[in-house]
């Protein structure tokens, strides 16, 4: 049960048809209460009419043998005086049950008075000579007639004669038309109601499955690219468009973005290992070299190998931690001091318009960005380097220019990407391991900024750095 329940077709059948449920019997109560009532205010009408006729006729003075009452069956009628005593009825009326009253049968006295006997102290609310009371009680009764008992609707009038002689009139009306409408249309429910939810539950559960055939179709390719890791494959989209659709579409976008994640993951391990394979590996010669021929070991060449494989693990480093989401300090610091600090001592670089400017971050990783964007400047200029900072609105702009050859506007971004030189020419110690710009841009993105380039005035590269003046919430 537990396992059938799990499934979202049987909950959505099961919610379904416990909903139509309440709706139909709310709905069937609702019917049946209004045709009750309906019906019984028919009778109520149909005995207020008998009552009243034999009524009027005993306030015309007409004598009781000769009152035309109704046939038993339809409407018995009894005429009760002030002492209970039942002074007319049809004949084949036996016997009488009305509700606040003793059973009364024609002939017979009942052991007590229906509260009409003559010192109840209520005269004063019965109807003159001739007249009709405007009051008429509805009562329901049983009544026996002909041997057959029934329900009956009864009115009660009290009416005076111009003999001064108040009576009080019974007349009832059936109320088996009222029983077996109920009865059919009770019946009717009982068996139209299973019938019904069966029904409803049917067409849900197949409606229920027909809308989820693409979730299983998703879940499956799932399972399979899972089985696979072929994150090349995508999921089915259907041709509506519904939620189900926009589900797949979005699963598929994630996919392309998790393959493009691990085909980067997969770049970035192996130009990691292409590039700490050369210095390694001069490292190891010169080592040998030197094992064997002490007298021809290259100390100052094995420094600068140690120190590039030092580089080169820290940027590696920086790059995982970033990659894995890691936040930067909530420190607040003067980015034009910084600025100032990373660009002293170097040759060409000229501050024009260093502002102070506070900003929030880690001032390690923001120095290590300012000192990538300064090395490459100066890998690539002619002769100056022009370094501005200023606050824009909620920006800190910090620009970085040269007046070398530029960046062509189809690379502009290719040269963010990891061990990209688009200078395939140069010397990898010269040039580097193509991870700076990679590492500046990243450090930016983690701080809620930007890093773009374009071209400088003097006609070389413009790297432009934005930076939030207050740090963004998450």
């Amino acid at each position: 049960m537990r396992r059938l329940l799990g499934s979202v077709r049987a909950r959505a059948t099961l919610a379904a048809t416990l909903v139509v449920a309440i709706a139909l019997v709310a709905a069937g109560a609702a019917v049946l209460i209004s045709l009750r009532t309906n019906l019984v205010h028919q009778a109520d009408a149909q005995a207020d009419s008998a009552a009243r006729k034999v009524a009027a006729d005993l306030a015309a003075g007409l004598a009781y043998d000769r009152l035309d009452l109704p046939d038993g069956d339809e409407n018995p009628v009894l005429v009760v005086d002030r002492q209970g005593r039942i002074v007319a009825a049809e004949d084949d009326v036996e016997r009488v049950d009305v509700a606040g009253a003793d059973p009364v049968r024609p002939g017979e006295s009942p052991a007590t008075g229906d509260g009409h006997d003559e010192d109840d102290g209520d005269d004063e609310d019965l109807p003159g000579a001739g007249e009709i009371s405007g009051d008429v009680q509805h009562l329901q009764g049983a009544a026996t007639v002909d041997g057959d008992t029934e329900d009956y609707q009864f009115a009660v009038v009290d009416v005076t004669t111009p003999h001064d002689v108040t009576l009080t009139v019974y007349a009832g009306a059936p109320l088996s038309a009222e029983q077996d409408a109920v009865g059919t249309a009770l019946t009717a429910m009982l068996i139209g109601l299973p019938v019904l939810l069966l029904t409803v539950g049917g067409a849900t559960y197949v409606v229920t499955r027909r809308a989820l055939r693409p979730v299983e179709g998703i879940r499956a390719e799932m399972a399979a690219i899972t089985a696979s890791e072929d994150l090349s494959r995508r999921v089915p989209e259907p041709g509506t468009h519904d939620e189900i659709a926009r589900l797949a579409s979005t699963t598929n976008e994630t996919l392309a973005a998790l393959e493009a994640s691990v085909e980067r993951q997969r770049r970035f391990v192996a130009d990691a290992s292409h590039e700490l394979r050369s210095p390694i590996a001069s490292l190891r010669t010169q080592l040998e070299v030197g094992a064997a021929h002490p007298e021809l070991l290259d100390v100052e060449g094995a420094v600068e190998d140690t120190v590039r494989l030092q580089r080169l693990a820290a940027d590696l480093l920086l790059l995982a931690r970033l990659d894995a989401g890691e936040r930067p300090q909530d420190a607040r610091f003067d980015l034009g001091e910084l600025v100032r600090e990373e660009a002293d001592g170097r040759q060409g670089v000229r501050l024009d318009g260093v502002t102070s400017v506070e900003v929030a971050g880690s001032r390690g990783q923001l120095a290590r960005v300012l000192a990538n964007l300064l090395d490459n400047a100066r890998r690539h200029a002619r002769e100056r380097i022009d370094v501005t900072l200023r606050a824009e609105g909620e920006w800190a702009v910090l620009e970085v220019a040269d007046d070398g050859a530029g960046v062509p506007e189809d690379q502009r971004e290719r040269i963010f990407e990891r061990f990209v030189r688009l200078d395939e020419a140069r010397s990898r110690d010269d040039g580097g391991a193509g991870l700076g710009l990679a590492i500046a841009r990243d450090v930016a993105a983690g701080h809620g900024g930007t890093l773009t380039v374009r071209q400088a005035p003097r006609g070389g590269a413009l790297f432009v750095l934005r930076l939030p003046l207050r740090r963004p919430p998450g």
